[in-house]
């Protein structure tokens, strides 16, 4: 076997390696966790939100998203249920009410 006939052989095989770890590489559909948490009941939890990620309106806008300030006690996102009371500074009732 001469120099060349070898080299194409490593080539080959480093190829046909590198294609079965890519196509195993990809994670495996997960269905249960997704239906899980399609039917997980949410909460809305106040004074959390990242500037601009509320889920829906508050004081001075009508839109999700718009809310500039960060951790706004009166802009909501929507968590699982019993996870705001575990959040430093969530609340389940907007300031204005509370």
């Amino acid at each position: 076997m001469n120099h060349d006939n070898l080299l194409k052989i490593a080539l080959a095989g480093a190829l046909a390696l590198g294609v079965a770890s890519v196509a195993t590489a990809s994670p495996a559909p997960n269905g249960a966790n997704e239906m899980k948490s399609a039917n997980m009941a949410m909460t809305k939890c106040y004074g959390i939100n990242a500037a601009h990620k509320n889920d829906c309106k508050s004081p001075g806008h009508s839109c999700a998203g718009q809310d500039s300030k960060a951790r706004d006690a009166n802009a909501f996102v929507a968590v699982p249920a019993g996870l705001c009371e575990k959040i430093d500074g969530g609340s389940t009732t907007p300031a204005d009410k509370a």
